[in-house]
């Protein structure tokens, strides 16, 4: 499967001119769960800390911040059906006072209260993101970076995943504000 490793750059193109009308900045591809984990580990989310997961698709990474780790979870999502399926899980699960998702563009949030940002966006997206992270973070807050590193900053830690156990390699990033 690496060849979906190599085929989520070039899917940038398509969303690029989607970017500059306020839309989706990347497509759903969900993460699988044992990436959630170690992307939450990797991060030293701790019970209580606020975690934001930016394009939060289906929640994953929400619900499993907020159910396993007893962090305050918030997704930002775009994608309206995605937004709701995610909040049906969460009430469904008992887990609406510590997680929410919020509907609308990730470049127009409020991240200064984050302990932990979680990202899987494409390049061009990170890009976006990076500027208003670099803004809005607060010292010490954690962003972990999956398969795509934030371009002009340095990880303190990288993580291979040789297999997910769906046959695809992932890499992840820890950065340290």
């Amino acid at each position: 499967m690496r060849v979906l490793r190599f085929a989520l750059p070039l899917l940038a193109a398509v969303f690029v001119s989607a970017q500059d009308k306020g839309e989706k900045l990347a497509p759903y591809y969900p993460t699988p769960e044992t990436v959630v984990e170690r992307m939450l580990k990797l991060g030293g989310l701790k019970a209580g800390e606020k975690v934001y997961d930016l394009g939060s698709g289906d929640g994953r990474i929400v619900i499993m911040a907020a159910d396993r780790f007893k962090a305050n979870a918030v997704g930002v999502e775009f994608d309206a059906d995605l937004v709701k399926q995610s909040m049906d899980r969460i009430r469904a699960l008992g887990l609406e006072k510590r997680s929410r998702i919020i509907h609308g563009d990730l470049l127009k949030q409020n991240y200064s209260d984050a302990d932990l940002v979680t990202i899987y966006l494409l390049p061009t997206a990170v890009e976006k993101a990076r500027p208003l992270l670099e803004k809005q973070l607060k010292k010490g807050a954690r962003v972990v970076a999956h398969d795509f590193g934030i371009p002009g900053w340095t990880p303190v830690k990288e993580e291979h995943i040789e297999d997910d156990g769906e046959g695809r390699a992932h890499t992840l990033y820890l950065y340290v504000r």
